[in-house]
């Protein structure tokens, strides 16, 4: 009967050891959770302005137009 106390640690060891291994991987996906929304770009609108004007997705009267709007 020595081999019934043997299983019921291992058991109870396992059940430790699954608890232990899902409380790590719901933390693990919080973080990358909330590490995603905070990749959120920080550029304000006149220099994302700034950057379609010069990459030449506007032209110049366009941003002339919206920066005025911008700034006004």
């Amino acid at each position: 009967m020595h081999w019934y106390t043997d299983m019921y640690w291992a058991g109870g060891m396992g059940m430790w050891i699954f608890w232990i291994v899902l409380l790590i991987v719901i933390f693990v996906l919080i973080r990358m959770l909330s590490s995603s929304n905070q990749n959120v770009s920080s550029e304000t609108p006149l220099e994302i302005l700034q950057k379609r004007y010069a990459k030449g997705e506007i032209d110049q009267e366009t941003y002339e137009k919206m920066k005025n709007t911008l700034e006004s």
